[in-house]
């Protein structure tokens, strides 16, 4: 009870508030506008929050992360562009329903599929805090550096397709944080005698040029548009009514987000993917899907949405990030000497419970927000491209040159950017990077600090918790490994056809 009330107490503060409304009503607008994000916005404001007290810098950067869904809907239904990257399952019956005429009841049902998978993620996250209490004790530093290695082989095979690009991409990440002066040793790696690397390369620069700069390289090399979104009229309400009717559907997809975002790698798409076919096999009407259908339609947004809550699950337990957005806030602990994982439940539990009344109170103000405001976030839709690319490259410059006053900083970003808007060219993810240089840096501190006690191999693994981890990292490798050969057997057969028909002519 004292930690609720301390919670609540942080919560109340007036600058904490602040850094709610702004966060949220931001993030909505935010995911809004096609083209930007909250990847974008959180790496462009980091620098911002560094100056700011922690549940403060916190709360605005989960404000963003939460709600930007909520807004990345509206051009989704409206005019078929998701607003953020997770909303592109919500167009497929988003937009049909507009097309029939219904865009005020798909709207209304993205809505209140959103706060029914916000308010289900939040209510996860705190009912499994005690449990997280419990175990995170347990997990010292050989463990810890096991969830590590985990996490960066699940974000490698997240990437169906382009495994091969990902795991190098990872590499790299990893590579880039070990460059400048090592802490333990203080010995030069990887400076090659430059004085600007001697200090190492540094997070928010690289997270400001491979989201921010990369993205307002990549709009202002398009061509101008101005998307147009009709305004729309009706009570935004209606739509928790009609999803009471496909309950369902939305605790089982609130569920799969919850479990698959507690997973480092995994986070809203699979989540998305995998409740719309669960929504669609289970239907009585599965033809309507990708059609217009009230059910696909509550499946993506009930799913992507409890992702955010279950992604801060393994990064306050563990410290271990399961995505970018998370990488981010990391990197707003370590600056004030928070450091998330097992002493966190144990030394700043009122900050724990801060954060949990800040998701249930951003979810509220962002829905009374929508049900008010939704035709003036019509008209937000057709901000010109160039425009917002200009607004995003001076902004991040402005960011990146703020952190240390170095214009070698804004060079280095620049080349991020550039580098950035190429993977982007080319389809190939950033992620990975940003992951690799996080978790990297994680696994070598731990590795480090473990390695005095270990005298031969095994006792990395011989502790119940670290078996079970080197068990899962066997397990997940070897799933994979038998998908490839599946795969390759389901390929071969059609091969030799082609071979023997090609024989015979």
């Amino acid at each position: 009870m004292e930690n609720l009330l301390a919670g609540l107490e942080m919560l109340a503060r007036w600058d904490v508030i602040l850094a709610l409304l702004v966060g949220s009503i931001g993030g909505v607008i935010i995911g809004a506008i096609p083209g930007v994000g909250p990847a974008v916005a959180i790496a462009i404001l980091l620098p911002a929050t560094f100056s700011l007290e922690p549940i403060v810098g916190l709360t605005m950067l989960l404000g963003i992360y939460g709600s930007s869904m909520y807004g990345g809907a509206i051009p989704a239904v409206l005019i078929n562009t998701p607003g953020t990257a997770v909303n592109a399952l919500t167009s497929y019956d988003g937009y049909p329903m507009t097309e029939n005429g219904e865009a005020h009841r798909a709207v209304s049902l993205a809505y209140s599929a959103s706060f029914w998978g916000g308010i289900f993620g939040i209510l996860c996250l705190i009912l499994l805090s005690p449990l997280l209490a419990l175990i995170a004790p347990m997990f010292g530093s050989r463990e810890i550096f096991l969830a590590a290695l985990l996490g960066i082989i699940l974000v490698i095979l997240a990437h169906r397709g382009q495994i091969f690009a990902a795991g190098m991409l990872a590499m790299f990440g990893i590579f880039l944080q070990t460059v400048g002066l090592d802490a333990v040793t203080y010995t030069q790696r990887y400076t090659f005698e430059a004085s600007f690397l001697s200090s190492g390369v540094n997070l928010i620069v690289v997270v400001l040029g491979l989201f921010a700069l990369s993205q307002a390289f990549f709009l202002l090399s398009a061509p101008d548009s101005s998307p147009d979104a009709k305004p729309i009229s009706g009570r935004m309400g209606a739509g928790m009514k009609e999803l009471l009717k496909h309950k369902r559907v939305a605790t089982v997809a609130s569920s799969l987000g919850v479990i698959l975002g507690m997973i480092p790698g995994t986070g809203e798409f699979t989540a998305q993917f995998m409740s719309y076919t669960y929504a669609q096999k289970t239907s009585k009407d599965p033809e309507k899907f990708g059609k217009g259908s009230p059910e696909g339609l509550i499946a993506s947004e009930a799913a992507n949405n409890a992702v955010p809550a279950a992604a801060m699950i393994p990064l306050l337990a563990l410290g271990i990030p399961g995505e970018a957005l998370t990488a981010m806030m990391l990197s707003v602990f370590y600056v004030h000497n928070v450091i998330p994982g097992p002493q966190l439940f144990q030394n700043n539990i009122d900050l724990v419970y801060g954060l949990y009344f800040a998701l249930i109170a951003l979810n509220v103000i962002v829905m009374v927000f929508l049900l008010f405001s939704t035709n003036l976030l019509t008209k937000i839709i057709r901000v010109p491209t160039h425009f917002l690319g200009v607004l995003i490259l001076l902004l991040s410059f402005v960011g990146v040159y703020s952190l240390r006053n170095s214009l070698t900083d804004c060079m280095m970003a620049a080349g991020f950017g550039v580098f950035g808007l190429i993977l982007k060219r080319l389809n190939l993810p950033i992620v990975p990077i940003i992951l690799g240089m996080v978790l990297g840096g994680i696994m070598e501190v731990k590795l480090r600090s473990a390695m005095p006690r270990l005298k031969t191999p095994l006792d990395m693994i011989d502790r119940p918790i670290a078996a079970i981890l080197f068990g899962l990292i066997l397990l997940v490798i070897a799933l994979h490994v038998r998908t490839l050969i599946k795969e390759w057997r389901a390929y071969q057969p059609d091969e030799d056809h082609d071979l023997h028909d090609s024989q015979t002519r």
